[in-house]
């Protein structure tokens, strides 16, 4: 099949006239309490870390819980949500311009400009305040997969990510033989993802703040192929299942799907966080054994969080299916007021802890323990949250969101005589 080839449409069925469908904002909404989460523990420097990863080696009773749960439920489990409802949502950009009369290829184009400006972003991003940008790895990754995949049936998605999910696989049955070698004695355990967690204690923990911007510059590009990227399959394969899942309207119509939504729900949330049980269990000491492989975990780790993050997204796309035609209350409409400004927020978040957690800034980083990092990341999602209630209440969008869709479809004309 040629890059060119046209998908069918959607399987036609029942509709609702339930306007805009909470599943998705609830999702990005909950997603970015994650994300702060997991990104703030970097900052935790000036201390050793463990074996199993960038959590610190050391720490109170509370601070073991909050690592071994970080470990469980957040570590590489998140950015596949947010690659699945990225992928997604290039499906409904490019469903809207058309519906407001581009004609396909132009459609096309800004879905394309949109992805170039999101790799600039990213970059901007990263050379100010944070090298574990995903803009720029999903601009850069959705740049490709339009160009290839847009266009293309629903068969050749689905093969080409479980291609990448059998790639992936592979590569963890070939780590887990490596590392019983390891265990047996018969060759040296490696660990590929030391040198990223290196870069990452480096931009945060330089004092200096050119040294830094020059550590995050050298982790981004890392970051946005290996690992959040091309490269690192999870991904490609995850922005290629929402491509698919926004044809079918997945998140958009759940009670379509319920019986995919809850065996993905079930299913992959079982798997990433028993997958993860090995490097939980050897952080807070209860498998010393396989400290020599942790580093060998990566990829298994990767697998796993491919499944938890798809699992995720399908919890709130069945809540969403609840919540449709009943009101959201405080709660629910404020962490929707979030996901409806996701890239904003996002951005907020480090422009909150950068200056505050860094060594070129205030240095809290190295005061605060795990659990007091965890309040914190808390805190600065509950900033974000009062901010995005605030402009929702104004009937205004995010200002990054604003300026993103100015620059991609450019200053709205003018009619004379209007």
């Amino acid at each position: 099949m040629s890059p060119h080839e046209h998908s069918p449409p959607p399987a036609a069925g029942p509709t609702r006239d339930t306007g805009r469908i909470p599943g998705p904002d609830l999702a990005r909404g909950i997603m970015l309490l994650l994300i702060v989460l997991a990104n703030t523990t970097f900052y935790l420097y000036g201390r050793p870390s463990s074996p199993a990863g960038v959590q610190p080696a050391d720490g109170s009773t509370a601070d073991r819980i909050v690592q071994a749960l970080l470990i469980t439920m957040v570590d590489l489990r998140v950015y596949p949500m947010f690659a699945f409802l990225f992928g997604y949502g290039l499906v409904l950009i490019h469903r809207s311009r058309q519906n407001r009369g581009l004609d396909e290829p132009a459609a096309r184009r800004q879905v394309q400009r949109r992805n170039l400006l999101l790799l600039a972003f990213g970059a901007v991003h990263a050379l100010l305040l944070w090298g574990g940008d995903v803009l720029g790895a999903y601009g850069l990754t959705g740049l490709l997969l339009v160009w290839l995949f847009l266009r293309r049936s629903d068969r050749t998605l689905l093969a080409w990510a479980g291609a990448g999910t059998g790639l992936l696989l592979t590569l963890t049955v070939l780590v887990t033989l490596d590392a019983l070698a390891v265990l047996a004695g018969d060759r040296t355990a490696g660990d590929p993802g030391s040198g990223v967690f290196a870069l990452a204690r480096a931009s945060v923990s330089a004092e200096d703040p050119l040294q830094a911007a020059a550590a995050r510059m050298t982790m981004w590009p890392v970051m946005s192929l290996a690992i959040q990227g091309l490269l690192g399959m999870v991904v490609p394969v995850s922005i290629l299942l929402g491509i698919w899942a926004a044809r079918r309207r997945v998140l958009e119509r759940p009670w379509e799907h319920r019986r995919l939504l809850w065996t993905t729900a079930v299913a992959g949330i079982a798997v990433g966080w028993i997958g993860a049980a090995p490097q939980a269990l050897t952080h807070v000491g209860l498998l010393d054994g396989l400290v020599p492989v942790m580093g060998s975990f990566t990829v298994p780790h990767l697998l796993t969080g491919l499944a938890c993050g798809l699992g995720y997204v399908a919890v709130f796309g069945l809540v969403g299916g609840r919540l449709v035609g009943r009101p959201l209350g405080p709660a629910g409409s404020a962490v929707v007021a979030v996901g409806k400004r996701s890239m904003t927020c996002y951005l907020a978040q480090s422009v909150i802890c950068a200056p505050l957690l860094a060594a070129w800034g205030l240095g809290w980083g190295a005061q605060l323990s795990s659990a007091g990092m965890a309040a914190f990341a808390v805190g600065v999602w509950l900033l974000t949250v009062a901010y995005a209630v605030v402009l929702e209440r104004r009937g205004r969008t995010g200002p990054a969101e604003a300026l993103l869709r100015r620059l991609t479809e450019g200053r709205p004309r003018v009619v004379a005589g209007s």
